[in-house]
């Protein structure tokens, strides 16, 4: 994310001081580039501080480039460069402190706000706002200004703000105080003309509202009919469907500003949205936008004159041989949304499966905030319930007011079959592996290929979806033999290959998955459908993973099931297996945090039953436990401060005072009459 785009980092067609045939000679590509280059942005000319700040934002696409630049204080040099003179050095300058912002991470962008970045940022992004508003200007103005790529300025300028803001909190202070929302705003409206613009001024305006209250003040009548308009657009390609999908994620950051009758309305738009982004299917868009590239690039070729033969020649390869993977990756962010740049202008194709997936996978995390998220109070649920009125999306826009936020709310019968109906149904979908003739096609072209990550991305977070929606809301409209054939669903993506899954990301979410849905089946006494051969497989592979999450799940999804077994018959030889095996982590798993899963996992399988005791007897369970009672109080003196979280270590405690509880109870157990 917040690089500059692909056409930025194509060889430059000049070359006046002929930095560029020196930089490919020099032994070392950093130093001397770096301090050379760095001299040329100070240049009279401006064609030379273009061709200087394009040269340093290509540079700044790697990594081990940056500490050289960082050492000639690179964004002092280039701060005020954003508001140059000429209108293309502001671009290309904006670009590199973008890729700067990217790739150096957030010790690199604390740097860049504490060097006063923001100063002359805001001050563009002010003067792009005055620029695109049609208001200020006369139309001849207004042709002026587009000439001299006014919203491409603007574009690498919110990217650069959107980076700084994540990794920031004194940026977001500043954006909040400079008032740079109504600029942001702004750019969000030119939706209709820019949507690539209106993408990164609404990711940008997603990062920086989240967990930021001081800047709910801020959002008004007009602010807010903004994102209604935003989320109404009528358009309908992959890219608008992202744009509405982050502006959802906008509103669900401000909800703090709805009022409390307005608030159910506003939660079923938002799950309108992400209901038809996540309808769709990723795969067969694939399919279907790969056969009309090549469709449009065979027309290309066959309509070429013989003077622009080349040029279409270009593009064909381009399409065919353009690869993403070798994109020096930056800092982290959900769903790298600005991926767009980096793709080829040609590249239309891709950049609407890129951006469906984009979608999808930013609905699947606003959906685990959502039942992640503490509001509203219960009490504030009943207030929301009280209306009887349940088509929604017919009628939450018929007062004519235009205002988004209509007093309409659900019962909490319709409010529970459109979530557990509607959107988890979508969800489940989305937890299948990826369509095979799609992942073929990504494959084999070099160029479509990172979209395999981007489709792991999306189920693993249907996945974590399903477990928060498990955990948190009443499955009983669902059955117990709707839980039964989605714990069939969970264990065959599990087991439909020959080999078990060592992916990290998808363990962690599919165990997790597991975990919920056992632990929900077991509190409503549905019967399990995990055979002790998957039970014991999947044990293995998942304590073959470096991951600690993975192997929590794992033990505690022993704990349910081996639970569940002690209360039948003729179980103790399994009850034997799973001891030995809990027993095995706790005294021997480096994680603390997965020894006390597995010693909960232990009180919760031999608590009781006759099957329990026996087997406990034979696994010498009791002097075991005794014997590393005293280990496990030491480790916890060692290892506990510093490395565990204020959570965690109140786990351990509470887990250390229950081996203390449950050792006394198995000691009574060993003194009953037999």
């Amino acid at each position: 994310m917040g690089k500059t785009r692909g056409r930025r980092f194509r060889q430059i067609p000049f070359s006046p001081t002929g930095l560029e045939q020196r930089c490919d000679e020099e032994d070392d590509p950093d130093e001397e580039p770096a301090a050379e280059l760095l001299e040329k942005v100070q240049h009279p000319s401006a064609e030379v501080r273009e061709y200087a700040c394009a040269s340093i934002s290509k540079l700044l696409q790697e990594q081990q480039a940056i500490p050289a630049f960082l050492q000639r204080d690179v964004v002092r040099c280039l701060g005020p460069l954003l508001m140059d003179y000429s209108l293309a050095v502001r671009e290309t300058a904006a670009g590199a402190l973008r890729n700067l912002s990217a790739c150096g991470g957030f010790e690199v962008c604390d740097d860049m706000v504490s060097k006063d970045i923001m100063t002359p940022l805001v001050a563009l992004l002010k003067e792009c706002s005055t620029g695109l508003d049609a208001n200020q200007l006369s139309p001849e103005k207004r042709i002026e200004m587009d000439k001299n790529y006014i919203e491409d300025i603007a574009n690498e300028a919110i990217n650069l703000l959107w980076n700084v803001c994540e990794c920031s909190s004194t940026a977001v202070h500043i954006f909040n105080k400079e008032g740079c929302l109504e600029a942001v705003l702004l750019y969000m409206k030119r939706f209709s003309t820019n949507v690539d613009l209106a993408i990164s001024a609404a990711n940008c305006l997603q990062a920086v509202t989240e967990d930021n209250p001081d800047l709910l003040s801020s959002f008004n009548a007009s602010s807010q009919q903004v994102l209604e308009t935003v989320m109404l657009c009528p358009e309908s390609t992959m890219k608008h469907i992202l744009l509405k999908t982050l502006t959802a994620g906008i509103i669900w950051n401000i909800k703090g500003t709805v009022p409390p009758g307005s608030l159910g309305s506003m939660i079923n738009a938002i799950l309108k949205i992400f209901s038809e982004s996540l309808a769709i299917d990723a795969g067969e868009t694939i399919i279907r936008m790969k056969e009309a590239e090549k469709n449009r690039l065979k027309l290309a070729v066959e309509g070429a004159t013989e003077e622009n033969m080349s040029d279409v020649t270009e593009n064909c390869v381009l399409s065919e041989d353009y690869d993403l993977e070798e994109i020096p990756k930056g800092k982290v962010k959900k769903g790298e949304n600005d991926i767009f740049d980096f793709l080829p202008p040609d590249q239309r194709e891709l950049k609407e499966v890129t951006a469906l997936l984009m979608a999808q996978q930013t609905a699947l995390e606003i959906i685990v905030n959502m039942c992640c998220s503490e509001d509203p109070s219960d009490d504030e649920w009943e207030e929301l319930s009280s209306s009887d009125e349940s088509d929604f999306m017919e009628n939450s826009y018929s007062d004519g007011s235009g205002l988004l936020m209509s007093p309409l709310c659900l019962s909490d019968e319709v409010n529970s079959a459109f979530l557990n109906n509607l959107i988890p149904k979508k969800i489940l979908e989305k937890t299948a592996f990826p369509n095979s003739v799609a992942l073929d096609i990504c494959m084999h072209n070099p160029s479509w290929k990172p979209l395999i990550k981007k489709l792991n991305a999306v189920q693993c977070r249907a996945l974590t979806c399903l477990q928060n929606i498990l955990l948190v809301s009443d499955m009983d409209c669902l059955g117990g033999a709707s839980l039964q054939s989605i714990a069939q669903h969970l264990l065959q993506l599990v087991f439909a290959k020959t080999e078990l899954p060592t992916d990290t990301e998808f363990l962690e979410a599919i165990t997790s998955a597991l975990r919920a849905l056992l632990q929900t089946m077991a509190s409503k006494n549905i019967s399990q459908c995990v055979t002790p051969e998957q039970l014991l497989t999947l044990c293995e592979a998942g304590m073959d993973s470096s991951n600690a999450s993975v192997k929590a799940n794992i033990v505690s999804i022993l704990g349910i099931s081996g639970s569940i077994l002690a209360k039948g018959q003729d179980t103790a030889e399994m009850l034997k297996v799973i001891g030995k095996f809990l027993l095995e982590v706790a005294m021997k798993e480096s994680s603390l945090v997965v020894a006390g899963e597995a010693l909960d996992a232990l009180f919760d399988v031999f608590a009781d039953g006759k099957e329990a005791e026996k087997a406990a007897v034979e696994i010498r369970l009791l002097p075991s436990l005794k014997e590393f009672q005293p280990v496990f109080k030491m480790r916890m003196r060692k290892e506990g401060k510093g490395k565990y979280s204020t959570d965690q270590l109140c786990v351990l405690d509470n887990v250390k005072m229950n081996l203390r509880r449950f050792i006394a109870y198995q000691e009574t157990l060993g003194k009953s009459p037999t």
